[in-house]
């Protein structure tokens, strides 16, 4: 019986931290930068709480190069 509350604590963990890996990485924004300028064009923020522009980049981003 220990060994069944110990396997279904360890699946709801992985499944947790799965679930919580996802969301973190769906979340993080698009920076796309022009290849020929080296500059940065757009940043696409997919959080409501995050406010990111060119002038203020994220610490990581998503690198898109476009022309």
């Amino acid at each position: 019986m220990k060994n069944i509350f110990a396997y279904v604590f360890f699946w709801i963990l992985l499944v947790a931290s799965a679930v919580y890996a996802f969301n973190y990485a769906i979340m993080i924004p698009d920076v796309y930068f022009s290849y020929s300028k080296d500059q940065c064009i757009q940043v696409v923020n997919y959080s409501l709480e995050d406010k990111y522009s060119c002038e203020n980049l994220p610490t990581k981003f998503n690198h898109i190069w476009v022309e």
